[in-house]
């Protein structure tokens, strides 16, 4: 199967309040792996009339502020309407086909990506109607739980630990993390989780 690692970077957790500063997807084929560096990727920073956020929200992401501050031309920059225009072109570029009403159905995949991302992307322009995403999503938490210890999902930098990374910080960098979420999912497909159930149960 074909899914969509997608991360979002933004100045505060509340849509409708708090604005996408980046977002980063990669398109990721578990019949046909790739080097995680070859991975088709989009990436686009956020431009907006104005920024509302959090302190702790703004603080993280200065790096992003600083590059939308830049006056020279950038182009990973866009505006908040063209974002689902232009990932949409991305994913048809890649194979993606509409279906019946011109729409591209996606599996999506992230940490938090159900409670976090796609609150964010469904107030953007064209999602929904451009693209939009299946009901059911991937997040590697649920792959990485210790159901005997754990009394919460476990966070990415958990998740890290657990996969024995080298790095178990969390970048806060879209792409950065977008693609650690396909390396922290690529373990489990050669024996799904189902599989494993069966095999310690025989």
């Amino acid at each position: 199967m074909r899914y969509i690692s997608l991360d979002l970077e933004t100045t505060g957790g509340t849509p409708g309040r708090h604005q996408i500063l980046e977002l980063a997807a990669v398109v990721e084929d578990t019949k046909h792996l790739r080097p995680l560096p070859e991975l088709p990727a989009f990436r686009r920073v956020v431009r907006h009339p104005d920024y509302t956020g959090t302190a702790g929200a703004l603080a993280l992401n200065a790096r992003l502020l600083e590059e939308l501050a830049r006056k020279e031309p950038n182009p990973e920059l866009c505006l908040p309407e063209e974002l689902v225009p232009q990932l949409r072109e991305f994913l048809l570029l890649h194979g993606f086909r509409p279906d019946k009403k011109d729409c591209l159905a996606v599996t999506l995949a992230g940490k938090n990506i159900g409670s976090f991302d796609v609150p964010f992307l469904r107030l953007l322009p064209g999602w929904g109607t451009l693209v939009r995403h299946e009901p059911a999503l991937l997040d590697p938490a649920a792959f990485y739980l210790n159901w005997r210890k754990d009394t919460r999902l476990p966070t990415m930098s958990i998740c890290k630990a657990r996969a024995r990374f080298a790095d178990d910080t969390v970048a806060h960098q879209a792409l950065a993390d977008a693609l650690d979420v396909v390396q922290l999912l690529r373990p489990f497909y050669e024996l799904p989780v189902y599989q494993q159930v069966k095999t310690a149960e025989e």
